[in-house]
């Protein structure tokens, strides 16, 4: 779509030094899992078309994300890589 205009009014010119770049080098990658990504998308159309499997999975997704918290990724940087201890905070009582 993007090399045939879609997103330029029809110009096929405007984003054809992108589109060469990604099909003739790619030099990042970008294309390498594209097929991967496309049939993962249709997966994920096929199961919001299942109403009751799409909830369940919404639940199961949201019950285990707690693992990709930032809260927990911070900790594991400072744990893992800049291996620095914990300060804790002190508040002080208010009378």
């Amino acid at each position: 779509m993007i090399r045939d205009g879609y997103f330029a009014d029809g110009n096929r010119e405007l984003f054809k030094p992108i589109t060469d770049q990604l099909l003739q080098s790619d030099y990042y990658r970008v294309m390498a899992d594209y097929t991967a990504y496309a049939k993962t998308q249709q997966d994920v159309d096929m199961n919001y078309k299942d109403h009751q499997n799409w909830i369940q999975k919404s639940i199961y997704n949201c019950a285990n994300m707690g693992k990709f918290s930032s809260d927990r990724t911070i900790r594991a940087y400072a744990d893992d890589i800049w291996k620095v201890k914990n300060t804790p905070i002190r508040l002080k009582k208010e009378n």
